[in-house]
């Protein structure tokens, strides 16, 4: 049987998503208090929630109206660049969802492939950069290439996952070149970068969830 992606699947991942930064919000504010604003948990977790109330608002959502709603609460309630960002992955993932009722599995690896290609246009940041990409690029990348290997949407997850695991532990040692990190020069090095880490989070909500 095919694995399919539906509605109430989708809210499933967000509001894992929101559980998951919810209980590391204090964590992900240390982090950003040693590189950034120290501010990213606290604006995560009230995205978040306010993704969460949209998704109790309007139950019947189909999936790009879903996705276009999470982006647009996050760009209107998250501070600093984390809220564009974030939006823009939920906006181009809703486009490339299109009318569909549900995402089969490459339906929804292609999403995220669309997610991902709008962030790299938004932040104008590239993999090794220390940002949010260092997660995401090779957590997408693992998606399709166990995808295309014949592996189901939750194994091919898992393995995203795990990558986007190794991708935000291997921004530690790394110079930052983009963001309020950046000004810090060779003092960024040494620290996690905060946005790779709350896109592991991201990854590892969606195989948690879905497939």
């Amino acid at each position: 049987m095919a694995e399919t992606v539906d509605p109430e699947a989708l809210g499933r991942w967000l509001c894992a998503f929101a559980d998951a930064v919810r209980d590391a919000a204090d964590e992900l504010t240390a982090l950003d208090s040693a590189i950034g604003d120290a501010d990213h948990g606290a604006n995560m977790r009230r995205g978040m929630t306010a993704v969460v109330g949209k998704l109790e608002s309007a139950p019947d959502a189909g999936p790009a109206a879903l996705l276009k709603s999470a982006g647009m609460a996050l760009v209107s309630t998250v501070g600093g660049a984390s809220g564009p960002l974030y939006g823009t992955l939920f906006l181009r993932m809703a486009t490339a969802a299109g009318d569909r009722t549900e995402l089969d599995a490459a339906g929804f690896a292609a999403a995220l492939r669309a997610g991902l290609d709008g962030v790299v246009a938004r932040g104008k940041a590239a993999p090794g950069d220390k940002t949010m990409l260092d997660a995401l690029v090779p957590a997408v990348d693992a998606l399709d290439a166990r995808l295309a290997e014949g592996n189901g949407l939750r194994d091919a997850l898992r393995a995203a996952a795990d990558a986007a695991d190794a991708g935000s532990d291997a921004t530690i040692p790394l110079v930052a070149r983009k963001g309020r990190a950046s000004y810090l020069g060779e003092r960024s090095a040494g620290h996690r970068d905060p946005g790779a880490a709350s896109t592991a989070l991201l990854v590892r909500a969606a195989a948690e969830t879905l497939g």
